[in-house]
């Protein structure tokens, strides 16, 4: 096996082996282009690969010419895409909230609690939380489907809310667990004569934090889950990433690497390229710094826009060359 071959092979191993990848990034740095280009290269590789966008504001699909869709589409044999749509996410679970207090609530209080969900439905947060529990399902009732899935995640701060979720939903259920156990135990003691009574409401809500914590369990296992952030060589991103990086890793998640994408080839020529690149070259260096426990990719920028599916094809080799350098 020649030194290429086997780089490439570790790299595969180290990096392209996991089952879970979610990209983050500030938007505009080029995040929906970079998860699509490694779904790509996945899939590529010989893997069956679901390509996930929870942007709200989606070009997946632009990327590979292929119309909004309500479901799963296919791109390639070993490449399926899946747009979420929050909107309508959200209105699947409010439904399906309602669906589970069906039998549990009395006649005359159905209507208010109801109406309470419907409200809670256009409250700060539901679409995350809404978009979350889809995401809950993809890890863990439709991962055996495919080898990988690839999250293209909307803006950073919407990245951090996401990850985090399962770790504060559970804190938000264990509180409502001890509660319901609270008043059951005391429901028992004077009025079933100490016997414990069977409660489904309980039932639902220690099921559900179960589900959190196998989601969490998957996300903080390094081996089969990475989290990678795209980035401009400028200062704005740098410090958007920096502060990305320290949240997540304080939530006990591990950022394999980021990718600095549109650096300024050295065959630019020109007086205000040159400049740029000097500018730019300040800010690598930064990079270097900060990001320096772990993977520095670097993508060049292209002399056209990546609009066709060819386009992704070249920027998938160079993503592959490079994570190959990352490791040498």
């Amino acid at each position: 096996m020649t030194e290429s071959a086997a780089a490439e092979k570790e790299a595969m191993k180290l990096i392209l082996d996991k089952k879970v990848y979610f990209v983050g990034g500030k938007g505009g740095v080029g995040k929906s282009t970079c998860s699509a280009a490694l779904a790509l290269l996945l899939s590529e590789k010989g893997k069956k690969v679901l390509l996930v966008s929870t942007d709200p504001a989606h070009n997946t699909g632009d990327l590979f010419h292929l119309k909004p869709g309500q479901g799963i589409m296919n791109v390639s044999q070993n490449l399926d895409i899946l747009e979420i749509n929050s909107e309508r996410e959200a209105k699947r679970y409010i439904e399906e909230v309602k669906g589970n207090l069906k039998g549990l609530v009395k006649a005359s209080m159905a209507e208010e609690v109801y109406r309470q969900i419907d409200l809670a439905a256009s409250s700060p947060g539901a679409d995350e939380a809404a978009v979350f529990d889809r995401i809950t399902s993809l890890l863990l009732d439709e991962m055996a489907a495919y080898d990988t899935i690839v999250f293209d995640t909307a803006p950073t701060g919407h990245t951090i809310r996401l990850l985090t979720l399962p770790e504060l939903m559970s804190a938000w259920i264990d509180g409502l667990l001890q509660r319901r156990k609270k008043n059951n135990d005391n429901f028992a003691q004077w009025m079933n004569d100490g016997e414990p009574v069977e409660d489904p409401i309980y039932e639902k809500l220690l099921s559900r934090k179960n589900k959190f914590a196998k989601v969490r369990e998957i996300l903080l296992d390094s081996q089969s889950a990475a989290c990678l952030f795209v980035l401009n060589a400028e200062r704005l991103p740098i410090l958007e990433t920096e502060k990305a990086v320290r949240v997540l890793a304080g939530h006990g998640l591990h950022t394999e690497a980021v990718i600095v994408n549109k650096v300024i080839p050295e065959e630019a020529d020109g007086r205000f390229m040159k400049m740029r690149r000097e500018n730019e070259n300040q800010h690598l260096n930064e990079i270097s710094k900060v990001f320096s426990a772990m993977k520095n990719i670097h993508i060049p920028l292209f002399h056209h826009d990546i609009s066709e599916p060819a386009h992704l094809g070249v920027f998938a080799r160079h993503l592959s060359s490079e994570l190959v350098k990352s490791i040498e």
